[in-house]
Parts: structure tokens; sequence; C-alpha cells
């Protein structure tokens, strides 16, 4: 197997760390392949080595996200107070997650359920948070029946996006939440 240069390394991850700063200042959109080589001080070409797509850049860009939403399921889960008080905790945190990024929250939230898109793995990972929060809260009887990842992902997701797409502070999303706990929580 060949060893990869540690400053290739350094060089992927810094041109992954300008991209995300570049993603969450301007957006998904708004950032072409040539600012993001030009503002890290690579070739056009270097960035290409390290990143064929842009796809395969905004997901390098937020591979720390992967491991924080998974610690933030974790944490909403095991924090106190009743199955309304967690959910409403991860929920929160899931907005949070999706609003950092400008353009995130539609673009991965209308991605789920599409294996082909270049969001897949992301999407993968928040069903797999929201099935998380399921099993726990539905173990305890607190969750309807009827519930499913894909749905609370949606639901949650859609929320995000007008918070993200409008003038609403992030809090406002807290009352919208509310509604959605509301109506997957048991009796």
């Amino acid at each position: 197997m060949e060893r990869v240069r540690a400053d290739a390394v350094r060089n992927r991850e810094r041109i992954a760390d300008i991209a995300r700063q570049l993603f969450r200042e301007k957006g998904y959109d708004a950032v072409s392949m040539d600012e993001v080589a030009k503002t890290a001080g690579v070739g056009v070409g270097t960035l290409y080595r390290h990143f064929p797509t842009k796809e395969a850049l905004y997901d390098a860009a937020i591979q720390a996200w992967v491991e924080t939403v998974n610690a933030a399921a974790e944490k909403a889960l095991a924090g106190e107070g009743s199955a309304r008080d967690r959910m409403l905790a991860w929920f929160d945190a899931y907005v949070e997650f999706l609003t950092r990024h400008k353009g995130a929250a539609w673009r991965i939230t209308s991605a789920l359920g599409d294996e082909g898109s270049p969001f897949a793995a992301k999407c993968r990972t928040y069903l797999n948070a929201n099935q998380r929060v399921i099993d726990a809260l539905d173990a305890e009887g607190a969750l309807r029946g009827d519930v499913d990842a894909l749905q609370l992902c949606r639901l949650v997701g859609g929320v995000a996006a007008v918070v993200d797409n409008s003038e609403l502070d992030p809090a406002a999303a807290r009352s919208m939440l509310a509604v959605v706990a509301d109506g997957v929580l048991a009796g």
C-alpha cells in the first residue's frame, strides 16, 4: 500500500478547512472550485487531485460533522428531562447542524432517500442518528408506533430549511420543532 506523504495530508486537510469556511460563509452554490484553490493557495490541478468533484470536496469539508452529529444524538439522549425534552434537544442540535452551512438544510433534506445523491453519506449519517433517537425513545414507549427516521429527517429538515432560507432567527425554529415533537410522541 502506498503511503501518503505527510505534507500531502496536511495540504488536503487545509484545503478541506478552507472549503468548509467558504461553504459556511457563502453557501455551496456560491463557491467555485477555482475560488477554493485560489483561497487555499494551491493550483487547480492540486485541488482536483485531492477532490475530483465539488461534491467530494463538500463531503471532506463536512466529515467532522459526522462525528459531531453522532455525539449530539448521544448527548441529547443522555440528557436530563422527559422524552420530549430530550427529543427537542436533539432537534435543536439537528437544526443547528443543517443551518451551519448556507443552503445545506434544503440540499441535504431534499437528497434524503436518494442513494445517487452526492450527499448520500451525509443523509445516511442523519438517518442513522435519527434512528438511534427513535430506538431509544421507542424503547421507553415514548413514540407513536408509525414514526420512522426518514419522516423525522424530512420534518426537522423542513423546519431547518425554512430557517435557513428566511430571515427567521434560528431560535424561532424551537416552536415549530415543538409541534413536530408533539406530533411524534405517544399519547
